[in-house]
């Protein structure tokens, strides 16, 4: 099992369930996970949707494997097609970050409206150093949360970050123990239960709107670079690099 879903109280949990992989996220997994959002939505007994990972990790990131494919970057790809889905979606969506986040499994986190980790959580967003451009609206959203210095450094250096500073960018909520994260995710969204649909979805509706369409252009314009840069030399070397468990040269690149 890849994507695990499960209802419960009024909780739909969505678990990214690789974990000998560490949760890589493949085509068929960024499906799986729309049809999830779908299913949860159209759920009248579903109030609110919850992400984790099982394991050790939350999420690795895309599969690099992957990444060979010609559709990866395509606008009517899994990956674009969930990135539209989670920024557009309607109900409360809580994280519990249960370690390891990388790539997209940071950048989602943007388009959660509550994110709680845990204690041993890590987070990166080593696009530059694959050869390639941030995605899912990160370089609009990022800058807007925790400021352009620190964005640029998370961004341009692909420097990884732990849980407390999750939470001082804004990143996150809070820090809980491990042993604790997803109870404590799943009984606050469980609190959704008591309070007004109708009035809980427009104020989500509000808080997106307040950026207009910027959001969803974002997540084009990102795509746009990204896509050409994925079929480029640099981030042919740098994911070659991983596969061989060698160090990228970038020496001959300008």
């Amino acid at each position: 099992m890849s994507i695990a879903y499960q209802v419960d109280h009024g909780v739909a949990t969505i678990t990214i369930d690789r974990p000998d992989k560490k949760n890589a996220i493949t085509g068929a997994m960024y499906e799986a996970m729309v049809a999830h959002l779908g299913q949860a939505a159209d759920d009248r007994a579903v109030r609110a949707v919850v992400f984790t990972g099982a394991g050790s990790a939350f999420t690795a990131g895309n599969d690099l494997k992957d990444f060979s494919n010609p559709r990866f970057a395509q606008p009517d790809s899994p990956v674009l097609s969930f990135m539209q889905a989670l920024a557009a979606y309607d109900k409360p969506v809580i994280a519990a970050v249960n370690g390891l986040a990388v790539g997209i499994g940071v950048t989602m986190l943007l388009h959660c409206d509550l994110v709680y980790v845990s204690e041993t959580a890590s987070f990166s967003m080593p696009f530059v150093n694959l050869g390639l451009v941030p995605e899912f609206a990160s370089t609009l959203l990022l800058p807007a949360i925790a400021g352009r210095a620190r964005a640029s450094e998370k961004l341009l250096l692909g420097k990884p970050f732990l849980a407390a500073e999750a939470v001082v960018m804004g990143v996150a909520n809070a820090v809980l123990p491990a042993a604790d994260l997803l109870a404590h995710a799943q009984t606050v969204a469980r609190g959704f239960n008591a309070l007004p649909p109708g009035a809980v979805r427009d104020t989500k509706k509000l808080l997106r709107e307040a950026w207009g369409t910027a959001v969803k252009d974002a997540i084009l314009r990102e795509a746009s670079y990204f896509g050409p840069r994925l079929a480029g030399a640099e981030a042919r070397e740098a994911i070659a690099a991983i596969l061989e468990k060698r160090s990228p040269d970038f020496s001959k690149f300008r």
